[in-house]
Formats: C-alpha cells, sequence, structure tokens
C-alpha cells in the first residue's frame, strides 16, 4: 500500500502510459490522477497571471467522468495552452463542479493524446479511492 493517502506513480505499460492513482475521495482521485498526467507529460506552467477555468461534466460512474475530466483537461491544454495545478471539485447528484485555476504552460516534454478505458476500473476500498489510468500518446 502507497505511504501517502493521496497520491499517483508511473506505472510499467508496453505501448501507451500507465498511471496509479490513489486518494481518499473520488474528488481528489481526479485531481491526482491530472498532476500525475502533468507530470508524466512534463508539463510545465509560466510564471505570470494565474487564470481559472469552471466547467461541469456529467457524473454517470467514476471511469466515465475520470476519462472526461483528464481529457477536458487535455483540451484546454490543447487548444488554449493551459495546465493547473490547483483543483477545486464538487460531486454534487449527476454532475461534477469544476474550478480549476492555473497558467499558460511554459514547456511540455510528451504529448499526451488522450486518457482512455483501457482496462480502466475505479474502485473504492473503505476510505480509498484507487485506479490504474493508461494515456494514448
Amino acid at each position: 500500500m502507497p505511504p501517502s493517502p493521496a497520491g499517483f506513480r508511473e506505472l510499467e505499460h508496453t505501448a501507451d502510459w500507465a498511471l496509479e492513482v490513489w486518494a481518499p475521495s473520488l474528488e481528489e482521485l481526479l485531481a491526482q490522477a491530472a498532476r500525475g498526467m502533468y507530470a508524466l507529460a512534463g508539463m510545465e506552467l509560466a510564471s505570470g497571471p494565474r487564470v481559472r477555468r469552471t466547467f461541469t461534466l456529467p457524473y454517470e460512474d467514476p471511469e466515465t467522468l475520470l476519462v472526461d475530466f483528464l481529457n477536458h483537461l487535455l483540451y484546454l491544454a490543447e487548444v488554449e495552452n493551459l495546465g493547473f495545478d490547483t483543483f477545486d471539485l464538487r460531486l454534487e447528484g449527476d454532475t461534477l463542479h469544476a474550478t480549476v485555476e492555473g497558467a499558460p504552460l511554459a514547456r511540455v516534454e510528451k504529448a499526451i493524446k488522450a486518457a482512455t478505458f483501457h482496462n480502466l476500473r475505479v474502485t473504492r476500498d473503505q476510505d480509498r479511492w484507487s485506479t490504474v489510468v493508461v494515456f494514448d500518446v
């Protein structure tokens, strides 16, 4: 079992990148997955003015929410050149309310095309959520 209550670590994967993620809540799992995705890609934020984006996503199941959330962040990186390091995420009924804060991207070492559903399963054991998410590169 990982030593901290929330975190992420890269896993060996044959063709794509895989990331193990764990956290005490689903919202924190999403935030840790985003941090891990940015770390895998070597994304660095520029210094200077901060930006904030607010959006909502439907909550059908944890797997779909995770993929939709990460892919929305990748979309913002691609289209608006933005990355985020602060996450205020709230699940209310069947909707995720997200406010993310960050800055323009100063650098991206490796491009990530998308978060995938490949063998994706989000689990909850007592007071811990965990998953392994695979990224298409």
